[in-house]
């Protein structure tokens, strides 16, 4: 099993990730072992998890996530949709 995450950095801007491990992966970004581009935008904050069968189906849904736009992002973390939906 594979997860795709986003991050809320110390800056507020969001990273995109995949693994097979969410715990290590977030300790290796804590202590800076994981990604260079986190190093300096620590602390961070898991802001949304989802799970996929394969390393394919969550490297394909972190490049398509990595292609969003903010808002798209936040509406995916607040609304669980990448667009707000008015009911």
């Amino acid at each position: 099993m594979y997860k795709v995450y986003i991050l809320l950095c110390r800056d507020n801007s969001f990273y995109v990730g995949y693994t097979d491990n969410i715990k290590r992966r977030i300790a290796q970004h804590n202590n800076k072992t994981g990604s260079f581009y986190l190093s300096s935008k620590l602390p961070m904050k898991l802001v949304w998890l989802e799970s996929y069968d394969t390393k394919k189906e969550a490297m394909d849904k972190e490049l398509q996530l990595k292609g969003w736009t903010r808002i798209k992002k936040i509406n995916l973390i607040k609304f669980g949709h990448p667009t707000k939906i008015n009911h």
